[in-house]
């Protein structure tokens, strides 16, 4: 079905809600707030802290949206959802229908009403900015449609589509991966997901911690590719376990690989292999997907009560609440810019104050040193001042000469990180073209120098969200799909 045949603007039902109130009366209304778990009760667990909104909140919400002829909050989304038309199924109180919406063009919707960066995508669209209100709560709304569906006992179950026969095979079930194999099983295709951790979810469950995406919500989305026939394969690691030609050989007509970035960066200073320093991806995999602190696991981490995390992006702040949780009685956030310029989302500074880290903003670690049992200590931190503004728009911190010295006693890296070198590496005698920075090169269709061997995700871009991963996984799947059928 096509976003026109499940929720046509012109619609008599939609044209009726257009006329049911002014849009001086709808805008008029406050946008909604989600209900948070306490700071104190919640840096005791990992449950999750937004909560979600309530029916009565979502349907007044969905009312503020003023369903415009040319909505460029889709512009805004890297999957192109239909925004106003789920949007306006919430108002009128079919949230079945608005989350069949959704599942047009997303593979996750239940996971981007969480995580996605709504305020710097589809809502930062949204006509609301200009009469300068805020937006319509699109997120909070993505959220509760999907959530809405997973709970409903009557949900329909998914329809098994026709298949054509022909096989294709996907490496890595992050964001990327999932995407791609939820639109070539709904395009009738075989399809096959290969992943070398032993759970399913990549970046969603080793990356995110469960105070922000549980990982029962990714189970659910998962199950819901399963149940229209995506085969899933864990412990395999393809390069290693399985190579490439061998799944030519074994009749997959095309590969999509969507391995992620999982190769941290370190600054290369002084005492960064002390004991106790160690990577966000690291630390983050030994406590979300290892079970690292909690009971009845083995999985060892270090649970330090000065905790120094270094950078200001999401994984950063995911680490050092992570730290908070773990009995960090001093949780640092050290970042050589202001605040201003820090990449991760308002909402997640917002809570990180909430729960009591403290924010060193303009400092940037020079060296660490370490006792004589060879564990780190302290952070000898630089101040910095902000100069003109780099290729990116943000201003160049600066160094100022400017020496203190923090006392610590683990240090958490969030600098950045780059493709896992396995599978391009493994390639490139077959004639992959790999970038300097280690990332497969594609062209506009996503596709690689190898005929039919696709790529996307943090593999491709080197880092980036969970919706543009997504939105890479859709365009090869389109792009593949159309070449496979064609040949």
């Amino acid at each position: 079905m096509t976003q026109d045949t499940l929720a046509p603007r012109d619609a008599a039902w939609r044209e009726e809600l257009r006329k049911a109130m002014s849009a001086k009366e709808r805008t008029a209304i406050p946008r909604c707030k989600m209900p948070e778990l306490d700071p104190a009760y919640r840096v005791t667990n990992n449950d999750e802290v937004n909560q979600g909104i309530s029916e009565e909140q979502a349907v007044m919400e969905a009312t503020r949206c003023l369903d415009c002829p040319n909505p460029t909050c889709i512009t805004g989304c890297p999957v192109q959802i239909d925004i106003p038309g789920f949007i306006k199924n919430i108002q009128r109180g079919d949230f079945t229908m608005a989350a069949a919406v959704l599942k047009q063009t997303s593979a996750l919707p239940a996971v981007c009403g969480r995580v996605c960066p709504q305020e710097k995508q589809c809502e930062s669209k949204c006509i609301y900015h200009k009469m300068k209100k805020e937006p319509v709560a699109i997120g909070y709304l993505e959220r509760f449609a999907a959530d809405a569906e997973r709970l409903d006992p009557n949900k329909p179950e998914p329809a098994m589509p026709v298949r054509n026969g022909i096989k294709v095979a996907v490496v890595g079930s992050g964001p990327a991966g999932l995407s791609f194999a939820g639109d070539m099983i709904k395009k009738g295709f075989d399809v096959t997901v290969f992943e070398a951790l032993h759970q399913i979810g990549g970046v969603l469950k080793y990356g995110i911690p469960e105070f922000r995406l549980p990982n029962s919500i990714v189970d659910y989305e998962i199950d819901n590719l399963r149940k229209l026939g995506v085969k899933f394969i864990n412990d395999i690691v393809v390069s290693k376990t399985i190579t490439y030609d061998q799944l030519v050989a074994e009749g997959y007509k095309g590969v999509f690989i969507g391995s992620g970035a999982g190769l941290p960066r370190f600054m290369g200073i002084p005492g960064e292999n002390l004991i106790g320093v160690m990577s966000s991806n690291e630390y983050l995999t030994r406590v979300n997907l290892m079970g690292a602190g909690r009971p009845g696991y083995m999985t060892p981490v270090k649970e330090g009560k000065r905790v120094a995390v270094i950078g200001g992006g999401n994984t950063a702040m995911d680490s050092v609440r992570t730290a908070r949780r773990m009995g960090a009685e001093h949780a640092y956030i050290i970042y050589r810019r202001s605040e201003a310029e820090m990449p991760a989302r308002i909402e997640e500074v917002h809570h990180a104050k909430q729960e009591g880290v403290e924010f060193l903003n303009l400092y940037n670690p020079v060296e660490y040193k370490g006792n004589e049992k060879g564990q780190v200590t302290t952070a000898i931190l630089e101040r910095m001042e902000l100069g003109e503004p780099d290729a990116s728009g943000r201003r160049s911190p600066v160094p100022t000469g400017e020496l203190t010295e923090l006392p610590i006693d683990e240090v958490i890296v969030s600098v950045g990180v780059s493709p896992n070198p396995l599978i391009p590496r493994s390639l490139e005698h077959e004639g992959l073209n790999v970038s300097r920075k280690g990332t497969i090169e594609v062209n506009d269709n996503m596709e690689s120098s190898i005929q039919m061997l696709y790529a996307g995700g943090d593999i491709v871009r080197g880092g980036a969200t969970v919706i543009l991963a997504m939105g890479d996984g859709r365009h090869a799947a389109q792009e593949m799909a159309k070449k496979l059928v064609n040949q």
